[in-house]
């Protein structure tokens, strides 16, 4: 099974220091939100990037699964 891509939108401007933590994903970082976006292996993988966001106090907005063959910004 091919690995899915996955958008983690997140409250605020989360700093370069913290954004480094959630390694092989991408950000963007715009005024009110920071948004994640990248493969993600399976569901534990994914569980684990949550409970990272989580872990580090910051306000989790919306995760979605990409559409397949949809490239992330």
């Amino acid at each position: 099974m091919p690995e899915a891509h996955y958008e983690i939108r997140i409250r605020g401007r989360v700093s370069q220091t913290v954004l480094a933590t959630f390694d092989h994903m991408e950000s963007t970082v715009e005024q009110v939100e920071t948004i994640l976006h990248g493969p993600v292996r399976d569901q534990a993988e994914l569980h684990g990037l949550l409970h990272r966001v989580q872990a580090l106090g910051l306000e989790l907005v919306e995760v979605r699964r990409l559409p397949e063959g949809h490239e992330p910004p």
